[in-house]
C-alpha cells in the first residue's frame, strides 16, 4: 500500500495527510478550503486531482469530514466514493458521524465488494500533529491489517474494536460523552475554585497529583483557560454533536441516562449563546460570564 487519498484537509486531516507523507505514502489530497489544499501541496502533497482519478490510482482512500451530512455526500452520493470505487481499494472514513451511517456506507461498499473501515480518532489537533492519535476501527479484521501501515504512520495507539462496522464509532462517543463531562466539572470547579480566592495555577499543581487529576482537565486548563484563549482545537459544536449522537446511540439501546440529558441542555444553551464555534474549553467562560451578569472578567494571576 503506497498510494493514498486524503478527503478533507482542516484541523485535523491536514496534519493527519502530512504525517502520511512524512511516512513516504504519496498522498493525493483534497478539501473544499483551497488554502488548506495549498498548504497541503506545499507539504509535499498532491493537489486537483479528480476523485475518479483518486480512485483509480490509490490503494486507499481517507476521509476527515466535520459531519454526518457530509461524510454521506462524499461516500454514498451519486458520484461518491463507493459509486466510483472498484475491488480492491480500501476506504477508512476517521470521521466521528451517526453510526447507523457506519452501516449504510458498509453495507453498499460490499454489496460492490469494497473493503471499508469506521476508525474515528481521538487526540485532537495536537495529536494529529504529534502522531499519537488513537484510532478506534470498527469492520473487517482483515482489512484492519490491511490499514495498519496507514494507521502507525498517523497515531500511536491503534485499535481493533471488532467487525461490527459501528463498534469504533460507538466507542468513540463513549469517550466524547466522558469529555462532555470532564469538560463541565472543570467549568464548574474552577469558576468554584476561583470564587473562593484560590490561584488557579497553585490549585493545578495541587489537584495535578490528586485524584482530580484528569487529561481534559489538563488539557483545558493548560493550553486554553489560563490564558483565556479559545481557538478551536475541538469545538465546543462538535462536542455538542457527539453527545448528540451518543444520546441516540443510548435510545436505540433503551438506556437511560439522566445526567447526560442535563449536561447535552448545557451545551446547547452554549452553542446557542455563541459559543459553538469556540474549543470546548470555553464553556468555563460561559459558565463565568453567566454568573457574573455576563461580564467578562478573565482573572490573570501571573
Amino acid at each position: 500500500m503506497k498510494k493514498i487519498g486524503f478527503i478533507g484537509l482542516g484541523n485535523m486531516g491536514l496534519p493527519m495527510s502530512k504525517n502520511l507523507l512524512l511516512a513516504n505514502f504519496i498522498v493525493y489530497g483534497m478539501d473544499l478550503n483551497k488554502e488548506a489544499e495549498l498548504s497541503f501541496q506545499q507539504a509535499g502533497g498532491t493537489i486537483g486531482i479528480p476523485l475518479e482519478k483518486m480512485v483509480e490510482q490509490c490503494d486507499a482512500i481517507l476521509t476527515s469530514l466535520p459531519s454526518s451530512n457530509a461524510a454521506e455526500e462524499v461516500f454514498l452520493g451519486e458520484k461518491g466514493l463507493v459509486h466510483l470505487a472498484e475491488p480492491g481499494i480500501l476506504l477508512i472514513d476517521t470521521s466521528t458521524v451517526a453510526p447507523e451511517l457506519n452501516q449504510r456506507i458498509e453495507e453498499a461498499a460490499g454489496n460492490k465488494g469494497v473493503d471499508f473501515l469506521a476508525a474515528p480518532v481521538s487526540g485532537g489537533v495536537i495529536g494529529a500533529v504529534n502522531r499519537t492519535l488513537t484510532f478506534m476501527s470498527g469492520g473487517a479484521k482483515s482489512a484492519f491489517e490491511k490499514a495498519m501501515p496507514v494507521f502507525n504512520a498517523m497515531g500511536e495507539n491503534i485499535f481493533h474494536v471488532n467487525e461490527n462496522i459501528d463498534s469504533g464509532t460507538n466507542t468513540k462517543l463513549i469517550n466524547n460523552l466522558l469529555i462532555g463531562f470532564y469538560t463541565a466539572g472543570v467549568s464548574e470547579a474552577l469558576h468554584l475554585a476561583k470564587n473562593s480566592n484560590l490561584d488557579l495555577d497553585q490549585l493545578f499543581d495541587m489537584l495535578n497529583v490528586s485524584y482530580g487529576q484528569s487529561r481534559i482537565y489538563e488539557r483545558n486548563y493548560k493550553s486554553f483557560i489560563a490564558d483565556d484563549h479559545y481557538e478551536p482545537g475541538f469545538s465546543l459544536k462538535l462536542l455538542l454533536k457527539d453527545l448528540g449522537f451518543a444520546l441516540d446511540l443510548a435510545h436505540k439501546n433503551n438506556v437511560e441516562l439522566p445526567v447526560s440529558n442535563i449536561l447535552f441542555e448545557l451545551y446547547q444553551e452554549a452553542d446557542k449563546g455563541g459559543y459553538g464555534e469556540k474549543d470546548m474549553s470555553v464553556l468555563y467562560k460561559k459558565i463565568s460570564e453567566q454568573n457574573r451578569g455576563g461580564k467578562t472578567n478573565h482573572e490573570k494571576q501571573h
